[in-house]
């Protein structure tokens, strides 16, 4: 599906904030994409896409690289930027304007979206607030149901509600067939979503695992305070930490607790995760 080899960009010379990656990405796997700010998710995603070129190394998706941007590629991905710019045209021209270069558009997709966002697709973009025209962009990216779908803070701007509406539509409109990649901040919105997690930290891709490998692998829960953990925070509920799995115990993955522990041990998580 996704394979980067060498893979480096920089903005400035000498300053790169991708560099040496050698990365396959996975089909049919929703990946959340995680990493502190600047370190590169955006760059990535438009990377993928091919809306950057990069300085050093190949990307290839579908079998060619990216940087021919053919139309046979470019009708299999789309990618739903965090900051929209919108042109003077409604919601439902809008949709329509990019619907016909997409052979996987479906109706059915679009007409679910818009009765579940409750938005009036009839009104102009630029007199919508940020909210409602985030709406439309993902009612946009959903209905394209392309092969490879990038979404960069999806959920940014959207209410609670909206946001358990973003969860539901993605849940049954998204299969096997696709592979989504979501950067974000808000992983608690996304974690019942997410299959598989890339970590970006320090110009690499410091994890790119499903959560069933990571599971087997690490610990999340309760943690004594004379434990030799990962990482650790009090809770109401008591010492929640991350630790080495020696024993095979199951436990449910924490997104925040496993990217707080990978920042904190980037050289620990990469030892005990390839092992």
């Amino acid at each position: 599906m996704i394979t980067l080899k060498e893979a480096s960009i920089s903005y400035k010379r000498n300053k790169p904030v991708l560099e040496n990656i050698n990365q396959d990405i996975q089909p049919g796997r929703i990946y959340g994409l995680l990493g502190k700010n600047g370190e590169g998710k955006t760059t990535l995603l438009n990377v993928l896409s091919g809306q950057l070129f990069l300085n050093k190394g190949t990307c290839r998706i579908f079998g060619e690289d990216i940087s021919q941007r053919s139309v046979n590629q470019l009708q299999q991905l789309f990618l739903l930027p965090e900051e929209i710019t919108v042109p003077e045209v409604t919601g439902m021209q809008y949709i329509h304007m990019y619907a016909p270069f997409y052979p996987t558009f479906r109706d059915d997709i679009m007409k679910a979206c818009f009765e579940s966002f409750e938005v009036d697709f009839s009104t102009r973009l630029n007199k919508m607030s940020q909210g409602q025209r985030k709406k439309i962009a993902i009612t946009l990216a959903l209905s394209v149901h392309t092969p490879l779908l990038l979404m960069d803070e999806p959920t940014n701007g959207l209410d609670i509600p909206s946001k358990e509406v973003f969860r539901k539509l993605l849940a049954a409109f998204t299969d096997e067939t696709q592979t989504i990649i979501i950067s974000t901040h808000q992983v608690r919105d996304l974690e019942s979503l997410i299959d598989s997690v890339i970590i970006i930290n320090d110009k690499e891709i410091l994890l790119n695992n499903s959560l069933e490998e990571i599971g087997q692998k690490l610990f999340f829960g309760i943690v004594k305070p004379e434990e030799k953990v990962l990482y650790k925070s009090q809770t109401p509920f008591g010492l929640l930490g991350v630790r080495e799995n020696h024993q095979e115990e199951e436990s449910n993955v924490s997104l925040e607790q496993l990217f707080n522990a990978a920042i904190l041990q980037p050289e620990e998580i990469k030892r005990i995760i390839n092992q």
